[in-house]
């Protein structure tokens, strides 16, 4: 990543935001609970990620060698669990059906759980740590013991309020102006639509998992 004047700081939240903008399940994820359950679940879901990503950038930028081959030596297991899980919300997504009108909150999952459910599912991908190092090699603010600690620090701080922003405006305008405006019906299909596309990126996981793709 260039540098641009910015510091690393400002390099990682430019990262963070690159990381979260590009739609995948926990983008669909947080649209789905923003429509059906409001901008405060969606906006935990979306933060779920945010967490995950700072501490895989943790991981990677002060040499956590340990940590990291621990989770890279159990990516299969991980990939397939958490393509299990991702099957498993795309399918009760599918089944949702919009209960009373747009505007109302119908029982679902507590902000902490949609929080820990993310964290969950964004750990299960150790392949992020990979990006983390390859980026700060790049930006000479790693390795191991003679971590750079403050450049590294703002990176990574950098990068989880780069994430938290983008996570901030999705549930924001899905959350709070989109679902005022769609219909029970149109909140229906968007949820089936979702759960499809869910239950698509698990199969993915668990095709990767297993070394089919």
């Amino acid at each position: 990543m260039a540098d641009w004047g910015l510091g690393p700081f400002g390099q990682g939240l430019l990262f963070g935001l690159a990381l979260a903008m590009p739609v995948g399940a926990i983008g669909l994820l947080c649209i789905r609970r923003s429509l059906e359950h409001g901008f405060t679940t969606g906006f935990a879901t979306g933060m779920g990620a945010a967490v995950a990503d700072a501490t895989y950038g943790a991981v990677a930028a002060f040499g956590m060698t340990a940590v990291s081959d621990f989770l890279l030596a159990w990516q299969t297991i991980l990939a397939l669990v958490g393509g299990a899980v991702l099957i498993w919300l795309g399918m009760q997504s599918w089944r949702t059906r919009a209960r009373g009108p747009a505007t109302t909150s119908p029982v679902g999952p507590h902000p902490l759980m949609a929080f820990c459910q993310t964290v969950g599912l964004t750990l299960a991908n150790p392949q992020t740590i990979l990006t983390f190092v390859a980026l700060f090699a790049g930006l000479g603010v790693v390795l191991g013991g003679s971590a750079e600690w403050t450049p590294a620090l703002l990176l990574i701080l950098g990068v989880f309020l780069g994430s938290g922003i983008w996570w901030l405006i999705l549930a924001g305008a899905v959350g709070g102006v989109l679902r005022r405006r769609l219909s029970e019906a149109a909140i229906a299909w968007i949820n089936r639509g979702a759960g499809a596309l869910i239950v698509g990126f698990g199969l993915l996981a668990i095709g990767r998992g297993l070394d089919l793709i």
